[in-house]
């Protein structure tokens, strides 16, 4: 599992036109499932995104989770995260998992989230969606289990 985790001012997707997913001060998730992923690994990436310390404490040092500063979570999902990209010059993705899998843990991801955090929105599953976002610092992590 792969998630790339971005600190936002603030951040929505939409799909077809409507906004499914809008947050303030928080984090945007991009999430990769790979065939080897389960309930467990969704557990403990749900546990770690949300104690992650990259908000600013009142020194300016990154020691605060979004939990710790009420912050929303958007999390969308994003099978080229879990592309092979180290050889040639097309991504291969024989490591994602398949669609109905991947939806499944993408969704058994945000009952994880939801269950520890109190504002969490999400995109479509498989949709066209457009991600606009004000990236803070910037600041991005790529998280892998």
């Amino acid at each position: 599992m792969k998630v790339l985790i971005q600190r936002v001012s603030h951040a929505s997707v939409v799909v077809n036109g409507q906004c499914l997913g809008e947050i303030t001060q928080g984090l945007l998730l991009f999430i990769g499932i790979e065939k080897q992923d389960n309930h467990a690994v969704l557990t403990r990436m749900a546990e770690k995104v949300l104690a992650y310390r990259i908000f600013n404490d009142d020194q300016g040092k990154m020691n605060l989770s979004v939990n710790d500063i009420d912050g929303g979570v958007l999390a969308i999902s994003q099978f080229t995260l879990a592309a092979q990209t180290r050889k040639g010059l097309r991504p291969g993705f024989s490591e994602a998992a398949p669609p109905d899998q991947a939806k499944m843990l993408y969704e058994n991801f945000l009952e994880e989230l939801r269950a520890r955090t109190k504002t969490v929105e999400c995109g479509s599953f498989g949709a066209d969606m457009k991600v606009s976002l004000l990236n803070d610092g910037p600041v991005t992590f790529l998280l892998e289990m």
